[in-house]
């Protein structure tokens, strides 16, 4: 709000304020991770209203997590910007600040209703952040993710409508007990609502055949937005773990199984995918390629619905956000210095910094194709070992698969970008520190991960048996009573 005032008027404070705001937030995540890490829940009731009659924000292990991989991934998206993407369009900060809203907002509430208001506060956000900088691509892209998103809000909205009539509560502890309780002639409303959920989240996360708007809106926007919304599909499949888990749990007696079809559509996507980035012809399409790919691989491993598949997707999930958060970044720095070319996979003048960007594009693209030793290959370990020999095969060979496609897509990219070059300088101007900062810390966390891989799959694991032991959430929100 400070920064609508600052707006016109003071474009150095606003900057100013955005940093403070967005830096703030990581201190205050990793104290919300250590509040989690015990396995309580913390419960806030809004307006000091008991739950199932007010609003609740409710942390757990899972959204401590996110919380702090939002506060990491936007810190370091803005950071790049200040150093002038910012600047190419009008209101940054402010819809910067709102999209951060949004996504901590979706990543804490209780209740469905305020889910789909923080759904809301974010795509309004995305959509305008979708178009900075301006330019017939980015308005295209734009038109087409406004459009599909407005329906996904009508459904939202029609399912929220169906479960309150049914129910009389939107409040998701509430409703996981309405629900179990239901009475059989209720089960085909409770079906339809489902149903309608899972393909709004899905939407949300890139699930085939919702995908077709994310190469397109990830491939057109700048980088720092690009960067940020590589945590922004993970919203949609925080949703679907959250309501499968808890709403409709797919692990127990379930009237609804809207869920049957999951573990073949994460396959699917994660396949189309891998193909998606063979064809890729722009180092930035295939990275938004593989932000699908990795809403498969993250959705194959929730669909196992136990706790070590729930884990290897824990632990896969900040490693693949960060990843290609940092190659969007690092996408920008190439396509800078090579002039008109781009990002395309066409002959252009050498980099100014070939062995600079040529390590950092070798280690992103080790860690995004999951070959060992860097996390992508130990999350990728992890969902493999989830299943059992009789149910391998379909998982294996996709996961396999996608990784050596994967793996071919991002060479035949480095080997265009760094080896077949033309002319005799370059294009544009070296990247500066404050640029590559950002690019080396976001590809960096990924060699942190792989060496402290134990806490960290330990961490997800504690999470993922929360999530399969809904009694506690429930009891947590429904008998808080009287807390702050």
């Amino acid at each position: 709000m400070l920064n609508l005032l600052l707006a016109k008027r003071a474009p150095g404070v606003q900057r100013a304020v955005s940093l403070c705001a967005t830096a703030g937030l990581l201190p205050l995540a990793i104290r919300l991770l250590a509040l989690a890490a015990g396995g309580e829940y913390s419960v806030y009731q809004l307006g000091n209203w008991p739950a199932p009659f007010g609003i609740v924000l409710v942390l757990d292990r899972l959204s401590a997590l996110l919380l702090l991989l939002t506060a990491l991934v936007a810190l370091l998206a803005l950071l790049y910007a200040l150093n002038g993407d910012d600047r190419r369009g009008h209101d940054f900060h402010i819809l910067f600040q709102l999209q951060l809203l949004g996504i901590n907002g979706a990543f804490l509430t209780g209740d469905l209703f305020n889910l789909f208001v923080f759904f809301e506060i974010l795509l309004i956000a995305s959509y305008s952040l979708a178009l900075h900088g301006s330019g017939p691509e980015r308005t295209r892209a734009g038109l087409h993710y406004v459009v599909l998103n407005l329906l996904g809000s009508s459904l939202f909205l029609i399912a929220v409508g169906t479960l309150y009539a049914i129910t009389g509560t939107l409040n998701m502890a509430d409703l996981a007990v309405k629900i179990a309780a239901a009475a059989p002639e209720q089960a085909t409303l409770l079906r339809v609502s489902a149903l309608l959920l899972l393909v709004v989240f899905g939407l949300k996360a890139a699930l085939l055949p919702l995908h077709l708007w994310l190469p397109a809106v990830y491939g057109s926007a700048t980088a720092p937005v690009a960067a940020l919304f590589a945590i922004m599909t993970k919203v949609g499949i925080y949703a679907i773990v959250r309501t499968s888990t808890l709403i409709f749990p797919a692990a127990g007696p379930n009237p609804v199984q809207s869920l049957t079809w999951l573990p073949a559509l994460a396959l699917l996507t994660l396949a189309v995918g891998a193909v998606g980035s063979l064809g890729s012809d722009r180092l930035r399409v295939l990275i938004a390629y593989l932000v699908v790919v990795s809403s498969g691989t993250l959705l194959a491993g929730i669909a196992r619905f136990n706790v070590a598949g729930i884990t290897a997707a824990l632990y896969y999930l900040p490693h693949t956000t960060l990843v290609t958060a940092g190659l969007f970044l690092l996408a920008d720095l190439i396509a800078r210095q090579r002039g008109v070319t781009a990002d395309q996979f066409s002959p252009a003048p050498p980099l100014a910094q070939p062995a600079r960007l040529g390590v950092l594009f070798f280690l992103g693209a080790v860690a995004a194709a999951g070959l060992p030793p860097l996390s992508g290959f130990l999350g990728k370990l992890l969902l493999l070992q989830s299943v059992s020999p009789g149910e391998a095969f379909w998982l294996w060979t996709v996961v396999l698969a996608g990784s050596w496609t994967g793996l071919i897509a991002l060479s035949r990219a480095g080997s265009r970008i760094f080896w077949k070059t033309e002319g005799a300088g370059a294009a544009g101007a070296p990247a500066d520190l404050p640029r590559l900062a950002p690019v080396v810390l976001l590809l960096g966390l990924s060699v942190a991960m792989t060496l402290f891989a134990a806490p960290i799959t330990r961490y997800a694991e504690a999470a993922a048996s929360q999530l399969l032991q809904p009694r506690a959430y429930i009891t947590a929100v429904l008998e808080s009573e009287g807390s702050p």
